[in-house]
Parts: structure tokens; sequence; C-alpha cells
């Protein structure tokens, strides 16, 4: 009976083994036609660190991508920044003067600002930026600049144009700037900006901004040294407060400069000037063309009658040399009458 019952259950386990069997060939025929039935379990794992990687490096790619657009972004803002500009001068002493006080007073309170102080002969008034990429284009500029001389002349007929300064005002406690008075000579210089501005765009160069020309005169500025703006954040205004309503006195319009914000300055601290033009030569000190030729005229006369007197002075003494008789001095005296009046009519 035993032997009966053993040799059952070996029946029953050879039965499991073949269905067993036989449902894992059915499987496998199954998977035959499925996708990927040749791929491991490790292939798996591979097919996802695969996909993985393909994801990093687009990544990276996009990333680099990214980089370089705003590298290029801000190289091509920083080509397009302004680096030429016309100025109008400042010359009268009295305004540097007071200029320069005021900024002394300022330092004094505060040592660190010495390093935003615009130098005195660096003191002007923008009417006009630009950026030009190449000497082609600056010589453009240089001509757009001297044809503007005609209607700056046109716009002034014949009066000269007198600017009054007074009073402080700041650019988001960044920038501190003398003020131009308000009037029909601000209202002047914003028309002679204006037709220069057009000048320089018919012959293609973008000149101007977008946002409304101020004309001020800047004495104080934080973009002076990266350094400082890291230490001063704003200029407190009560530096300079009782300066408020300070009258710096007058500038006459006698001449405009083409100048580069980035070459080399001058000994004097003033810009790189491409050019220069003068307005209104008639009704300043200068002379016109009448009293130039007049004065040319004057100093030919005085510089032949110089030489005819020492002619005649040196005629004279070897005449004398010879038969002892006396100088005659009537012509030197009448040449020096005549310079004496050459001279009051200077």
């Amino acid at each position: 009976m035993q032997k009966i019952q053993v040799i059952e259950k070996k029946k029953k386990k050879m039965k499991q083994k073949r269905k067993t069997h036989a449902a894992l060939k059915s499987i496998d025929s199954l998977m035959v036609d499925m996708p990927f039935a040749n791929t491991d379990i490790g292939d798996d794992s591979v097919i996802t660190s695969a996909s993985e990687k393909n994801i990093k490096k687009k990544r990276k790619r996009n990333t680099g991508r990214e980089k370089e657009d705003s590298k290029t972004m801000k190289k091509n803002k920083k080509q397009s920044q302004p680096n030429y500009f016309i100025s109008l001068p400042i010359t009268n002493p009295k305004i540097i003067g007071g200029i320069q006080a005021l900024q002394d007073i300022i330092v004094q309170k505060d040592h660190r600002l010495s390093k935003a102080m615009v130098r005195y002969g660096s003191l002007h008034i923008t009417l006009l930026v630009m950026h030009l990429s190449t000497e082609e284009e600056v010589g453009i500029a240089v001509g757009a600049f001297l044809e503007s001389k005609d209607s700056i002349e046109e716009l002034l007929q014949g009066k000269q144009l007198d600017l009054s300064f007074q009073g402080i005002d700041d650019f988001k406690n960044e920038v501190g700037f003398v003020k131009l008075a308000e009037g029909d000579c601000t209202a002047m210089l914003m028309e002679i900006s204006e037709t220069m501005k057009k000048i320089f765009q018919e012959k293609g160069i973008l000149a101007g901004e977008n946002r409304a020309f101020k004309p001020h005169l800047t004495f104080m500025k934080l973009s002076k040294s990266p350094d400082l703006r890291k230490q001063v954040k704003k200029i407190d205004p009560n530096l300079y407060k009782n300066f408020k309503s300070h009258y710096f006195g007058n500038e006459t319009l006698h001449r405009l400069d083409l100048c580069s914000m980035l070459k080399k300055k001058q000994p004097n601290g003033y810009y790189h000037c491409e050019s220069s033009i003068t307005v209104s030569e008639k009704n300043g000190a200068e002379p016109d063309d009448a009293e130039l030729v007049s004065l040319s005229k004057r100093l030919v006369e005085n510089a032949v009658l110089k030489a005819v007197q020492q002619y005649l002075e040196e005629t004279q003494n070897k005449t004398r040399q010879t038969d002892g008789s006396p100088v005659k001095t009537e012509d030197a005296t009448s040449g020096n009458r005549n310079e004496s009046d050459s001279d009051n009519r200077k």
C-alpha cells in the first residue's frame, strides 16, 4: 500500500510539472509577438539609463544655448550703448567755482563720495547721444555734425543763447545735477538738440534716446565707481540741501563738440573731441571776417613800418660814421606814432 501511494504522488508531481511546462511554453509563444521580446530585464535598465542620459544632454544643451543667448544679448546691448555724444562745455569760471565749492562740502560730509565727483574739466551739458561702431560711422557723424552748424545759426538768428543755472536736483538719488532754469533759452536748446538729431538720422546715424530730453549739468554720479556703488546705494539729499536754490551763473553757447565717451580724455579732464563747431561768433567776443581782414592789414602795415624804421636807423648810423652828420629822427618818430595809433585801434 505504501508503495502504491508513493507511486501515485510521483504521478501527481509529474502531471504538475507537465502543466507548468506547458504554461511556460504558451507564455513564451505570446512574448514572441510583443515588442522588446528579446530584451532582458537588464536591457530594460539600460534603456532607462540611456533615456536619462539623453534628457540630461538635452538639458545641458538647452542650458548652454540659454547662456549663449544671454551672452549674445548682453554683447548686443553693450554694442548698442551710446559711446559718442554732443557736448556743450561749461567754461564760465563762476559756474565751475560754485560747483567745486558744492563738491567740497559734500565730500567733507561723506568722504566716500569723492569718487563720484565729476572733474571740473569735464563739466558739460549733453545735447545728443549716439552709438558709432566703426571709424566710417565716426566720419559720417562728423560730417552731419559740421552740417548742423548752419541750421543752428538759422535757429539763433544772430542772437546769443545765455543759459542760466540755478538749483540742484537728482535722478533716483544716484546722479546729482545743477538745474537749467526753465525759459525761452531752455526751449531753444531743446530745439537745437532736436534739429541736430534729425540731421544725424538723415545720414543714417541713430541719435537720441527714447526718453524725453532734459538738459542738465551733472556734478556727481555713483556710476563713476563700481566699488562705491557697493558702499553707497543712494545719495542723501541732505548733503546738498543748502544749494537747493543756489544760483551758479550763466553760460553762453559759443561752442559744441562731438566727443567720445571711451577714448582717452584730454589733459585738462575734458573728453576726446572728434570735431567742434562755434556758433554766434559775430555776437560774441570773437571778431567777424571783416574785422579779421582789417586786423591782418594793420599787422602787416606795422611790420612794414618797423622794417623801414630799422632800415633808416641803420642807414643813418652808417652816414654819421662816415661824415659825422647828425642823425635825423623824424621818420622814426613818425613810425612810433603810427604804431601807437594802431594799438589804440585794437
